[in-house]
């Protein structure tokens, strides 16, 4: 069962590879707004799945966050997601990204839990 208070933590180094550079969000050599509400993403369905029906997954339906401070190659990077509220198949999280004690981004997620098999078979309709 999902409930409110349930949180977890995804962990990022920054490398070439997550860089507004390589991504093609902007031209410098930092961690990509992308990269960052993807690794958001990541924490908020991890937080939840260990506790979803046999069959079911999340999937995001919206994210907003802002993006205040870069980050450089080679630093830590930390997401962090918690349930805010539960609304029958939609899950609210609280979101914001850590590189040590600075935050550098923070917003909300909404993510609906789907059968997987029905999730799948709509792509070909």
């Amino acid at each position: 069962m999902i409930q409110i208070g349930m949180k977890y933590d995804s962990k990022l180094t920054v490398s070439e590879q997550v860089t507004a550079q390589a991504m093609g969000s902007g031209d410098m050599p930092v961690l990509a707004t992308p990269a960052m509400m993807a690794l958001m993403e990541n924490a908020a369905m991890k937080a939840v799945a260990h506790v979803l029906p046999e069959g079911c997954t999340t999937v995001g339906g919206h994210i907003e966050s802002s993006h205040l401070k870069p980050s450089p190659l080679g630093a830590q990077v930390v997401a962090t997601a918690e349930v805010v509220k539960v609304d029958g198949k939609k899950i609210h999280f609280k979101v914001s990204a850590h590189m040590g004690d600075t935050l550098i981004g923070e917003g909300s997620h909404l993510r609906f839990v789907v059968d997987r098999e029905r999730f799948l078979s709509n792509l070909n309709k």
